[in-house]
This record gives C-alpha cells, sequence and structure tokens, in this order.
C-alpha cells in the first residue's frame, strides 16, 4: 500500500528553513517550498507593498488556501514542507489578530507526520523586501510556533543550529530515512 508522509520545518525568519529545504531537494526528495514570498511578491506588483500588513486577513486567508493545496496535492512518497497550516492561526497568535475557527479546523484536518522546528539563528539572520520581522520578533514567533504546534498534539523536534548537511542528516536520522 502506497502512502503519504509529511514532514515539516517550521520556524520564525530567518533559522535557516529555505536553505535545507533546498538541500533535501537536491536529494530528490519532494518539497513544497514556502508560499508567503510568492504571495507577497504577487501583491507587490499590484502596488500592495506588504500585504501581510495592509490587508492581514486577505494574506492569511490566501496563505491558508495555499498551503492546504500543497498538503492535498501530496500522493504516494514522503514530502518535506517548508512551513505548514498551522503556522497561519500561529502567526495571527504573534499579531494578535483573531483566529477564525476556520483555520482551526484546517489545523485538525489536515496532520502531518513529523515536524521540525529550526530555532532563530542570529547570525544568518537577514533582513529583505519580504521578511519585515526583526530578530528579537523572530525569536518570539518561534515561541509561538512551538507552543502551537505543540498544543495541536504534535512532538516538535528541536533542530540543532549546526551547518546544513548536518541538520538534514539529523532530521533525516531522526525521520527514519537515513
Amino acid at each position: 500500500m502506497n502512502q503519504v508522509t509529511r514532514i515539516l520545518l517550521i520556524g520564525g525568519p530567518g533559522s535557516g528553513k529555505t536553505t535545507l529545504i533546498n538541500a533535501i531537494e537536491k536529494l530528490g526528495y519532494t518539497v513544497h517550498h514556502e508560499v508567503s514570498r510568492d504571495i507577497t511578491q504577487k501583491a507587490q506588483e499590484q502596488g500592495i507593498q506588504q500585504l501581510f500588513l495592509d490587508d492581514p486577513m486577505a494574506f492569511s486567508n490566501e496563505l491558508l488556501q495555499r498551503r492546504i493545496q500543497q498538503f492535498q496535492e501530496a500522493e504516494n512518497s514522503i514530502h518535506f514542507y517548508d512551513r505548514g497550516i498551522p503556522d497561519v492561526p500561529a502567526y495571527h497568535k504573534f499579531t494578535g489578530d483573531p483566529i477564525p475557527q476556520s483555520y482551526r479546523d484546517a489545523c485538525l484536518n489536515h496532520k502531518y507526520d513529523q515536524v521540525f522546528f529550526l530555532p532563530p539563528w542570529k547570525e544568518i539572520y537577514q533582513s529583505d523586501n519580504e521578511r519585515y520581522e526583526s530578530y528579537d520578533q523572530a525569536v518570539e514567533i518561534g515561541k509561538i510556533l512551538t507552543d502551537y504546534y505543540e498544543f495541536l498534539g504534535y512532538t516538535v523536534n528541536i533542530v540543532s543550529k549546526l551547518p546544513v548537511e548536518q541538520r538534514l542528516e539529523s532530521i533525516l536520522a531522526t525521520a527514519g530515512l537515513d
């Protein structure tokens, strides 16, 4: 019987998720890249500088829809995700915005098999046109993310601040893929 295994990488901005997901992809695994940058860039092309700040609910709704789509597209193999569905309501906890019941339902109806948290890493943190958070905010977001995933019943595996190859080895070993 074929089955889908969903492995999720979470963490605040600037924790090395994108670098790690790219390394996982180079190994031949199916990866689902972060979609928030794409949403932000498309909004900027339409003249909205920071959709997340200008219309947080529109941004969150699009983000949730795209992450659900990524989840549902997975077929019969191992899939790695750069951020997951529960990140959306967790960010609402960070901003103080209300969390719609539909967001909570989406978290309960779409479960990942394993969750790996990449903690904030000051030495690699960089700001850019799509990342508006400060390093201190990234630390706060990381705490909110881990708390929210644990609230949902996930075991959150902490990934040590190591070179990407060692982080990759650790994740693959913990996931039983080494």
